[in-house]
C-alpha cells in the first residue's frame, strides 16, 4: 500500500519515542511504501485535494531515522491511506485541515482519523458523552461559577478545551491566594472556555494511557506517574512512563467507549484515566506506542498496521 502520514516537520519529530515514527517502521516492514506531507501542503484545486508528498526510506536508527526521496503532488485519493497525525494546537488552521481532508474523503480517499470525527471529538470535552466513568467536570467561561464548583470540591484541575502535553493545566484548592488571576488567566475574563474537574488524589498512581485501535484496546496502558511535587503525569510535563496491565475497570471503559468510536471512524484513540475516572479522548495524534513495546513486547505499532490493512485494503 502506498501510505500517507500528514505530520508536523520531520526534523521535529524524536524518532526513539514517536508513535508516527514506529507506524512507518512497522509498515515499512511489511513492503509498505510511506510518504509525508504537514497540513500547510493541502491544497483544494480543479476539484481535488492534493499535497506535495515526500517519499520516505526509514531506518531503526533512531539518529538518521529516513532517507528523503524527490517530492511530488500527489492527489490525497491516489493513497490507499491517509494517516492523520499532526499535532495540536487544535485552532482554525487545523479546523480548515479536517473540511479539505473531508473533501479529499469525498473524492475515494481514506482518511484516519476521519475528519469529522476528529472535529466532533475536542479531546477534553468528549467525555461528557460517557458521564457515568467521569469526576465531577463542568465547562464554562464563567468566573463565578467555576468558583462555586471550587467551594464545593476545594481542590480542582483547571485545564484550558485546546491544549496538550499538560500545558496551562492548574491545580487550585480553595485557599490558593492566587484564585482570582488563575480564572483570568484561564478564561482570559469569560472569553474562553476552560474544564473544571475536582481533582483526583490518584493521579499519584499515573495518569493511565490506554489505546484503542479500531475499536480494541491495546492490552496494556502506560502509567503517566508525576514527578514529585507536580500534578500532571503528561510525558512532556516531565512524567515517567511505566506500562502495565489494563486493570478490569480500565477494560471496562475501553470496551464500553471502543466500538463507539470506531464505528465514528476513529482507528487510533488513546483514553486518559485517572484512578477509575476517564478524563480525555485524544484523537488527533495519539501517542506512548513505543513505550507500551518497549516495556512489554506487544507491537502496538504491528497492531495498528494489521487494522489499517483490513480496513485500507
Amino acid at each position: 500500500m502506498d501510505i500517507a502520514f500528514i505530520v508536523d516537520p520531520l526534523d521535529s519529530l524524536k524518532a526513539y519515542k514517536d508513535s508516527s515514527i514506529s507506524m512507518m517502521r512497522a509498515a515499512a516492514l511489511r513492503g509498505h511504501r510511506i510518504h509525508t506531507f504537514e497540513q500547510t501542503d493541502l491544497v483544494w484545486r480543479a476539484g481535488r485535494v492534493v499535497a506535495n508528498a515526500t517519499p520516505l526510506t526509514v531506518h531503526t536508527d533512531n539518529a538518521e531515522w529516513h532517507d528523503a526521496g524527490a517530492a511530488a503532488v500527489k492527489a490525497l485519493d491516489d493513497f490507499d491511506a491517509v494517516l492523520m497525525r499532526k499535532d495540536p494546537p487544535f485552532d482554525m488552521e487545523y479546523i480548515y485541515s479536517t473540511y479539505l481532508l473531508e473533501l479529499a474523503e469525498g473524492a475515494g480517499a481514506r482518511v484516519y482519523n476521519r475528519p469529522r470525527a476528529i472535529r466532533d471529538h475536542n479531546e477534553k470535552l468528549a467525555i461528557a458523552k460517557y458521564p457515568e466513568f467521569i469526576a465531577p467536570t463542568i465547562v464554562t467561561r464563567q468566573a463565578d461559577v467555576i468558583r462555586e464548583f471550587l467551594a464545593e470540591h476545594r481542590d480542582i484541575i483547571l485545564k484550558p478545551l485546546d491544549g496538550m502535553g499538560g500545558t496551562s493545566i492548574f491545580r487550585v484548592r480553595e485557599s490558593d491566594p492566587n484564585v482570582n488571576v488563575i480564572l483570568e488567566i484561564m478564561t482570559q475574563d469569560g472569553q474562553r472556555s476552560a474544564m473544571a474537574q475536582r481533582y483526583i488524589p490518584a493521579i499519584s498512581h499515573g495518569d493511565k494511557r490506554i489505546l484503542l485501535i479500531a475499536g480494541e484496546p491495546v492490552p496494556y496502558a502506560l502509567a503517566r506517574i508525576p514527578r514529585e511535587g507536580e500534578s500532571r503525569g503528561n510525558l512532556a510535563a516531565g512524567g515517567r512512563g511505566v506500562a502495565q496491565p489494563l486493570s478490569a475497570h480500565d477494560r471496562r471503559i475501553a470496551e464500553a467507549l471502543g466500538p463507539r468510536l470506531w464505528a465514528e471512524g476513529l482507528l487510533l484513540v488513546g483514553l486518559d484515566v485517572i484512578g477509575e475516572n476517564l478524563t480525555e479522548v485524544n484523537v488527533t495524534s495519539p501517542t506512548c506506542m513505543v513505550e507500551i513495546t518497549e516495556q512489554t513486547g506487544f507491537d502496538v505499532p504491528g497492531m495498528f498496521i494489521d487494522a489499517l490493512e483490513r480496513v485500507a485494503r
